[in-house]
C-alpha cells in the first residue's frame, strides 16, 4: 500500500475542532489558506498519522478527522521516523518542511486527554512550513521529499 493522505482539516478559529475539507490550498509562507493556524511561524500545518489516531479511537470510536485539531492525516507512512529538517511532498506540488515533533498540551488538557486520560498530538503531532505550494486533498500520495 502506498502512503496517503486520508484527510485535509481546516478551521477558521482557533481553539475549535477542526473540519475535513474537500481539499486544501497550501501557500508558501502562510500554511493552509482558511485555517486559523496559518501565518508567518513555524507551525503553519500540522500532521497525524491516522494510525495513531485509530489507537485512539478504540476508547473513542466517535472520533473525526480534525478533532486533534489536525490539518493532515496520513496513512500507511511512518512519521515517527521524521525528523525535524524533513521534507514530506503531498500530491504532486505541496511540500512541507518539518520544524517541530511534538507540543505542549493546554493547561488543562483538552478534552481528549480528559476522555482517554492521553493525548497524542503531544508526542506525536508533526508541524510543518510550507515550502511549496499548492492544493492537496485526500487520496493524494505523501512521501518524504529527497
Amino acid at each position: 500500500m502506498s502512503a496517503v493522505i486520508e484527510a485535509v482539516c481546516i478551521s477558521a478559529k482557533k481553539g475549535i475542532v477542526k473540519k475535513a475539507a474537500a481539499q486544501a490550498e497550501f501557500q508558501v509562507g502562510f500554511g493552509i489558506v482558511g485555517d486559523a493556524h496559518g501565518g508567518d511561524w513555524h507551525r503553519q500545518v500540522s500532521l497525524l498519522a491516522g494510525e495513531s489516531i485509530d489507537k485512539v479511537k478504540e476508547k473513542l470510536p466517535q472520533l473525526k478527522d480534525g478533532a486533534f485539531a489536525e490539518n493532515v492525516v496520513t496513512r500507511g507512512i511512518d512519521l515517527s521516523a521524521v525528523r525535524i529538517g524533513d521534507r514530506l511532498r503531498l500530491g504532486r506540488e505541496v511540500v512541507l518542511e518539518i520544524t517541530q515533533i511534538g507540543k505542549h498540551c493546554h493547561n488543562d488538557g483538552c478534552a481528549i486527554k480528559k476522555a482517554t486520560g492521553d493525548c497524542i498530538m503531544p508526542k506525536e503531532g508533526l508541524f510543518a512550513r510550507v515550502i511549496a505550494g499548492g492544493t492537496a486533498k485526500a487520496g493524494d500520495a505523501v512521501c518524504v521529499a529527497a
